[in-house]
């Protein structure tokens, strides 16, 4: 089983035991990556200081070339890369290509943004004074990566601070460190001085102990729980550490009866189960219109019901394993719970039977479930969906609403009225239209409540990385 190894410094590092990487198809453990100690971190923090001056003084070209050299090494070794994806997080091959795809999108993006960090001139008021408002490198970065999409989601983060002119130290998750280890091998290749970017795996509490207890560490980003987040804010009061944070989601989908049956059928299919519904803009509550409600729910039940499990590898799969044991034995919880209160399943609600060391759970549908159900409140990251009826458009706002997360929203209908007033009041950062894949690199994402500070991707990804400064200069008349 090959040993990856730690990129610290420019050097490859295996400084601690390692862990083992499970395929979550099969139960067992394909890989083994280094970890490190915090003394390893703070080592590493200490590089990332050092090679910044160097950094942040090169023109925002050079930046942007690197990133695009990048870029093109992670297209040649795309499809390694996206089997790498599925092996440790277990999506279908076709969702980890797409993947990879958006990764590299996302830095090709922000390589030309680099040379957009523009600043201004303000007009003064008073004579003899000019003033201009600049933009510089917030400093040293940390990133913390979630598991559900390891690659796009680490590269939302390390792509624009580098652009930026900030050093990065990337902390993916501990069961999907490989593609992470690959992005590393492509930065050496890539020749970005030593420094800039470093890869830590291990254990979360010491290592985010460190990146909050070390003022070296200006900025972290991170995508995760919200739980978690809360701990990062409480931390970072020590320094003031400024964040980033994307954190839970609770999705609804409406579906009036003027959409597109065929296209919201299929939307909706998408929204939730795309990586096997472990997505935080994944649909965690289905409202259909209720003069459309009896057609629409049996043609969703019969395509879920069709829905093909199994190994992500295998041809044609749509619906992989879930992340570990603990993932499927919490969501089996979400049913039982469910049903428990009143729920009746309409499809679903099981253990796949095709792999006994896997952990798959057949997709899901449940139908009659009450608003105070745990599949109702809390993020179910998994194939498994409440699907409600509603009578107006008001209703179905207020039912939308009904969450303390406010990550994604998605609608179908073609009133274009309609479209204005949903876009008004519904409660999220993203709202897709007809449209169940609104991640785009060109514009921004991130939450409303509790589902994170700040954005990410578009021009706003960029200023998350900077500081702005005033400069005031009086002058002879």
């Amino acid at each position: 089983m090959q040993l990856h190894r730690l990129y610290l410094n420019g050097a490859w590092a295996a400084p601690a035991e390692p862990l083992d990487v499970i395929n979550p198809a099969t139960g067992q453990a394909f890989a083994r990556v280094a970890t490190c100690r915090r003394e390893d971190v703070r080592r590493a923090l200490e590089a990332a200081e050092a090679a910044w001056p160097a950094w942040r003084a090169l023109t925002g070209k050079q930046r942007g070339a690197y990133l695009l050299r990048l870029a093109e090494i992670l297209q040649r070794r795309s499809e390694e890369i996206a089997r790498t994806i599925t092996l440790e997080n277990g999506k279908p091959l076709a969702q980890s290509r797409g993947e990879v795809a958006m990764a590299i999108d996302h830095i090709r993006w922000f390589a030309a943004e680099a040379e957009r960090a523009y600043g201004r001139i303000v007009p003064p008021q008073a004579a003899g004074k000019r003033h201009m408002v600049v933009r510089s490198p917030i400093g040293v970065v940390s990133a913390i990566a979630p598991w559900n999409f390891p690659l796009v989601l680490a590269m939302r983060k390390v792509a624009p601070a580098l652009a930026a002119g900030c050093p990065v130290i990337l902390k993916p998750a501990s069961a999907t460190p490989v593609c992470a280890v690959q992005f590393a091998e492509a930065v050496h290749e890539a020749q970005l001085p030593p420094g800039v970017f470093q890869l830590v795996v291990g254990p979360s509490n010491e290592i985010g102990a460190e990146f909050l207890e070390n003022p070296i560490c200006r900025k972290i980003t991170f995508t995760g729980s919200t739980e978690v987040g809360r701990r990062l804010i409480a931390g970072a009061g020590r320094f003031l550490t400024k964040l980033s944070l994307e954190l839970g989601g609770h999705a609804p989908v409406l579906v009036f009866d003027d959409a597109d049956f065929d296209l919201a059928v299929e939307g909706t299919l998408i929204a939730k189960f795309r990586n096997t519904g472990q997505s935080c803009i994944a649909a965690n509550r289905i409202y259909v219109q209720r003069t459309i409600a009896d057609p629409f729910i049996a043609a969703l039940v019969e395509r879920t019901r069709a829905l093909r499990v199994g190994n992500g590898l295998d041809e044609g799969v749509e619906i992989g394993p879930l992340i570990h044991r603990a993932a499927l034995e919490q969501a089996l919880a979400h049913i039982e719970e469910a049903r428990a209160h009143g729920a009746r399943v309409l499809c679903g609600s099981k253990r796949w039977a095709g792999s006994e060391t896997g952990f798959f759970l057949e997709p899901t549908l449940l139908a009659d479930v009450p608003a105070d159900a745990l599949c109702m409140r809390e993020e179910t990251f998994a194939p498994v969906a409440p699907v409600c009826v509603f009578d107006t458009d008001d209703e179905a706002v207020a039912q939308a609403n009904a969450t303390r997360y406010g990550l994604a929203a998605y609608a179908f209908t073609n009133d274009l009225s309609r479209v204005w007033r949903l876009a008004e009041t519904l409660e999220a950062g993203t709202i897709g239209i007809n449209d169940t894949v609104p991640a785009t690199s060109q514009c921004p994402f991130g939450g409303l409540k509790e589902s994170g500070w700040g954005r990410e991707l578009g021009i706003e990804g960029l200023d998350a990385f900077l500081e702005t400064k005033h400069i005031s200069i009086r002058i002879k008349a």
